[in-house]
């Protein structure tokens, strides 16, 4: 794998372009980045091979599919041991509900972004899924009123 000053400004206008619009043909991207088709082609596989680009993805509108709800959710451990936190790892993968989870530093081990249907979905999982994960001494749930940003593309510049 590449490190990031390895990758030129055609790669990085790439990766911009791509994380625009993800369905875009090798036509339209190297037209987009002025590069010709063939060597577009071999810099996203290039870029696709080393990891950069992990994978497509349609971006769902969840209140459009029912899930109104977004909640952060911290967890604390009974033990921070490597078996533990791998075993609570393996586990939280599992939930189809949960988004996002991260190991933190400071008072809680883990934050956790997950989505439900509503207050009574968020119990439902609170009460059958998170509190029953390995492990588990603490869990803190903070629902979302409103949400402000959310961005899907991440601030792609060149490496100085």
């Amino acid at each position: 794998m590449k490190s990031a000053k390895a990758y030129d400004s055609f790669d990085f206008s790439l990766l911009r372009a791509l994380q625009r619009h993800g369905r875009a043909t090798n036509a339209e991207l190297s037209q987009s980045v002025n590069l010709s088709e063939s060597s577009c082609l071999r810099r996203v596989r290039q870029l696709e091979a080393d990891g950069v680009i992990r994978r497509y993805a349609a971006i769902v509108a969840p209140d459009r599919i029912g899930l109104k709800l977004n909640a952060f959710v911290t967890i604390t451990l009974v033990s921070q041991s490597e078996a533990a936190l791998k075993e609570f790892e393996r586990d939280v993968a599992r939930i189809d509900e949960v988004m996002e989870c991260f190991l933190m530093t400071g008072t809680a081990d883990y934050l956790i972004h997950l989505v439900a249907r509503d207050v009574d979905d968020l119990e439902r999982l609170h009460a059958t899924r998170l509190t029953r994960l390995p492990n588990v001494a603490r869990v803190t749930s903070s629902i979302a009123m409103r949400e402000i940003v959310r961005r899907t593309d991440l601030p792609i510049h060149e490496i100085e």
